[in-house]
């Protein structure tokens, strides 16, 4: 299974990534580590071309891990999949594949994310280097519904219940399908 983490920056994404993983004993691939493992600092761009390209890469590790272990879930982060064509590859990519995908988006208050940012900004570890409140607005203003099943988590509210919904849907979707 893949548990794709959809929602604008500073939304908790990557944190909730986190806690799943460890919840689920999954694996976590992160845009942000593989762009970095894949290119010197100078050659990092913060353009749709290489988000697409890492992307894609992720996805072909995503299927080699699933291929090889398909009880283990996977979960992707650091993509936003808040355009369609975002989430069109994506569950094409799923489909290729063989696995089922969940969609998990995170979403908060503006003024949470803009705090998040914000303590990105102060020095709190993040590799991208973008991570702003412009980006944010930015991305706000190009955001697209998400037009497939999932399920929308409120991280604003503490991270124990937002995993706890989590693993309840995941569970859910996971009997539905048999």
């Amino acid at each position: 299974m893949w548990i794709a983490m959809a929602g604008l920056p500073g939304s908790g994404k990557s944190t909730l990534a986190r806690g799943l993983a460890q919840e689920l004993a999954g694996v976590l691939l992160d845009k942000d580590v593989i762009r970095s493992a894949l290119f010197p600092p100078q050659a990092i761009e913060y353009s749709s071309h290489q988000d697409d390209f890492v992307v894609e890469i992720m996805f072909q590790v995503a299927a080699y891990l699933v291929e090889k272990e398909p009880q283990r879930p996977i979960i992707l982060d650091g993509r936003p999949f808040i355009r369609r064509y975002q989430v069109e590859r994506l569950l094409q990519a799923a489909h290729g594949a063989g696995t089922s995908l969940k969609i998990l988006e995170c979403v908060c208050r503006a003024e949470t994310a803009r705090r998040r940012l914000d303590r990105t900004s102060q020095g709190a570890s993040h590799l991208a280097q973008n991570r702003d409140l412009d980006l944010y607005l930015a991305m706000k203003k190009q955001a697209e519904p998400i037009q497939v099943p999932h399920l929308v988590v409120d991280t604003d509210q503490e991270l124990q219940v937002c995993l706890k919904a989590c693993l309840e849907y995941l569970k859910m979707e996971e009997l539905r399908q048999g």
